[in-house]
């Protein structure tokens, strides 16, 4: 028994190192690391010894663990993140290498040794990461004073998207406080009773993404689901009193999402005067009956709005309303998700607004056609296709009569060579425009030229900013995916954070095509756009998959963000799912500090010619939706080009960059400082070859949804790929309780006074496609013991 392990570690120690030698000579052929060629030489004569001599074998092994254990420590200190794929396997098979000098009368009654030795070393080494973990917390601010006056802000209800026209995603209420929240406990479940079909779950041929943020009027949640269902709860116990669903063919949408409705109050008399506007994926905005669930046949054609009306050509899934509408001063606004990356003759990314009441068009904006809204156009016309488009919520000042867009890009993303003057105007950009007219205000482009993905996903959080001179200021925050935070003036678009238009690369796209020589920089407020990849911070679950990575990086054309997309792949960070994405930031105006969620999720992207014969076989694998973990085809029809998608993961699901990949900060606005970052996440969710069998060690994990913050002093957040609701302690960034949960809840979490004068934090968790977490259709209400 104890010959038969022996030849058996001698063998697997020779192999491992023949790859090794394979691969590691690759990686030194292309300027890498020498060390995985050296490794292999030597274990590949370690692996030799061990069968003819095993003592010497030993001993060869026991110096590469020491060379090892030296050259990762000159390669990145002891950070305990970066030493685990370097140290923690090439450690547990030194331990089975070891075993081989056990005697054979010896061997049955230490045969138990090896796995419990592997288990404690892996265990040393996940150890290291949570050690490593909680040092990467910064330290909390030593405390934000709590001014007395009220704000006026949500408080009872939640009645818009974002708790307010504004989307500050802020509470007045604060019943819940840090003293208290440790006592929070689930006071009712709903559930939707949507679920994921086969397609979405199983075959992969479209995504479900669970992402709604309920609202709250008087006594009832109104909510959506992704195959267009529209709900009302009782907000005390949790009832469903109606529900209405879309009678519709789901086949070939690829993407079904709803983030949430649109509540509306109708003048006195007016037919059906209680009103949710819900937006669906047959590219209807549909007004139902409050009370009833009912549609409010006296709107529009019976209820609805057909979105596809001079739009032209427009297949199912070419338009998706994914956000909810807004109402302000009597105007019904909408935008839509136009699908990227298919085709270039797609549908305009026109905004339109409509009387709430009657639905009647009003006014389109259509940068195609002028900068300013356009009277809505009459039949047989069509707005100019293919133009940016605005998918993410939209915010108002009913004040000041200003309606706020975050744009995306005209089709395609990543090939850019046929963008128009106005896409490329209007593309990546906030625009404000006057409510009543569709006039432009202002403009402000965050990226030039965008050729990334890089689309503002999200309306900017509007509040009053209070300047050191005393000045009272109408301002904006803007979070992007780039990890840049924009603070400007709501009013103007001037700057009230420095904006520094800085140089970055040009070369390396494809022939002809005009890459931007700069782009703006929020230099005034702290940045969360990753550092550049390099092959010393590549990560992996062990040795073998690092050094795929290190190799991916060395052949990359480039790294970090504005690389030129080209027919060499680059490393996008960050890349389309962004730094931070739909979320956006939550701001207390009454503190004068917002919280935010990044990401670090790092994608390999590159261009191949439409006639290039590897594009057939992709074509063969593509997927529906947005899952990168594969290599995704991005087909680009009526260009010369396809673009080629995927997360940079090794070959076994771990990330190419080292943990943490997800954090929560707070930022104060004033001193336009850091007042903490904290690791937001564990693994216990996650794992590799696409499990769920993680382990829950705080590395921070890719996140999609936002926080909201409560003037009780905390901040709460879903959110992560781990199944929980936490609650932070805005003075500190401590996590001070959290809430494990049936689902995925990739969405934001709101907050209500219920009928029975408790305070309640509502989430929504039901599971989203692209980031592989668990499906559910729940709804889940937490709250204080009743007193």
């Amino acid at each position: 028994m104890a010959r038969l392990y022996r030849l058996a570690i001698a063998w697997f120690v020779a192999v491992l190192g023949g790859f090794f030698v394979v691969a590691g000579g690759v990686l030194a052929s292309i300027g890498g690391s020498p060390y995985y060629l050296i490794a292999g030489i030597l274990m590949v004569i370690s692996g030799a010894l061990l069968g003819r001599n095993p003592r010497l074998g030993r001993l060869l092994f026991v110096a590469i663990w020491v060379g090892t254990l030296i050259w990762a420590i000159r390669e990145v200190g002891f950070d305990g993140l970066q030493l685990v794929p370097r140290l923690v396997a090439p450690t547990v098979l030194l331990a089975f290498v070891l075993l081989t000098g056990w005697r054979a009368r010896s061997w049955r009654s230490h045969a138990h040794v090896a796995p419990v030795a592997a288990a404690v070393l892996f265990a040393l080494g996940i150890g290291g990461i949570a050690l490593h973990g909680g040092q990467v917390e910064a330290q909390g601010a030593s405390g934000i004073a709590l001014p007395a006056a009220p704000t006026g802000e949500a408080d009872a209800d939640w009645r818009y998207y974002g708790g307010t026209l504004s989307g500050r995603r802020y509470s007045a209420l604060s019943d819940i406080t840090p003293q208290n929240v440790g006592r929070l406990q689930l006071a009712w479940t709903q559930r939707t009773g949507d679920l994921p079909m086969a397609a979405e779950s199983k075959e992969h041929k479209r995504e479900y993404h669970s992402e709604a943020t309920p609202i709250h009027i008087g006594d009832t949640l109104y909510t959506c689901t992704p195959h267009s269902f529209v709900q009302a709860i009782d907000a005390t116990n949790g009832k469903t009193k109606w529900s209405w669903h879309e009678d519709a063919a789901i086949q070939g949408n690829n993407y079904l999402v709803c983030r949430g409705v649109t509540y509306f109050e109708a003048p006195a008399g007016t037919p059906c005067p209680r009103r949710i506007f819900a937006p669906t994926f047959n590219a209807r905005l549909v007004a139902l009956d409050a009370d009833t669930g009912r549609p409010c046949t006296s709107f529009a054609n019976n209820g609805a709005i057909d979105l596809r009306t001079n739009m032209g050509t427009s297949k199912p899934s070419d338009q998706i309303g994914t956000t909810p509408p807004v109402v302000v001063n009597n105007r019904l606004i909408i935008g839509e998700r136009i699908i990227d990356n298919v085709n270039r003759d797609i549908p305009s990314g026109v905004v339109r607004a409509y009387d709430p009441v009657s639905g009647a068009p009003v006014w389109a904006w259509d940068v195609g056609r002028s900068p300013d809204a356009i009277a809505p156009l009459p039949a047989g016309q069509t707005y100019t296709r293919g133009t940016p488009n605005v998918w993410g919520a939209i915010t108002a000042d009913a004040a000041n009569g200003i309606v706020y867009l975050g744009t995306g890009n005209a089709s395609p993303d990543y090939w850019i060579g046929y963008r128009r003057p106005f896409d490329d105007r209007f593309g990546s950009s906030i625009v404000a425009l006057d409510v009543a007219t569709g006039k432009m205000r202002w403009t402000r482009q965050l990226v030039h030229r965008d050729m990334w993905d890089m689309d503002l996903p999200v309306g900017p959080s509007l509040f009053d900013y209070r300047a050191p001179n005393g000045r009272v200021i109408p301002a904006l925050i803007q979070t992007t995916k780039m990890g840049q935070v924009f603070f400007l003036n709501r009013l103007t678009g001037a700057p009230l954070a420095s904006i520094t238009e800085k140089p970055v690369r040009t070369d390396g796209a494809t022939p002809g095509v005009r890459v931007s020589p700069i782009q703006p920089f929020s230099t005034g407020m702290p940045s969360f756009t990753p550092a550049a990849p390099t092959e010393v911070a590549t990560w992996g679950a062990t040795p073998i998959d690092q050094l795929f990575c290190r190799i991916d990086i060395r052949r990359a054309q480039g790294t970090g963000i504005y690389q030129p997309m080209g027919l060499k792949p680059i490393i996008g960070h960050p890349a389309f799912d962004g730094v931070t994405d739909w979320g956006g930031a939550a701001v207390d105006p009454v503190r004068g500090v917002m919280t935010v969620n990044t990401m670090e999720m790092p994608f390999k992207l590159w261009l191949m010619r439409r006639d290039d014969p590897r594009v057939a076989e992709l074509m063969k694998q593509k997927q529906g939706g947005e899952n990168a973990m594969q290599a995704q085809l991005q087909t680009q029809y009526n260009t010369p080009y396809v673009a080629v998608v995927k997360a940079w993961v090794g070959i076994f699901g771990a990330p190419c960059v080292a943990p943490p990949w997800g954090h929560l900060t707070a930022v104060d606005l004033g001193t336009r400082k850091v007042l903490w970052k904290k690791v937001l996440g564990t693994a216990r969710d996650t794992g590799l070859f696409g499990s769920h069998l993680g382990v829950p060690i705080k590395t921070g994990v890719p996140n999609l949804g936002g926080s909201i913050i409560t003037a009780g002093g905390l901040a709460f957040i879903g959110a992560t790929t781990d199944q929980y609701l936490r609650a932070f302690d805005l003075n500190t960034g401590k996590v001070l309780w959290k809430a494990r949960l049936p689902a995925g809840a990739q969405a934001t979490p709101m907050t209500y006074r219920g009928r029975d004068g408790r305070q309640y934090v509502v989430i929504t968790a039901g599971g989203h496609g692209a980031l592989g977490t668990r499906y559910g259709d729940y709804t889940l209400a937490y709250a204080l013991p009743r007193s």
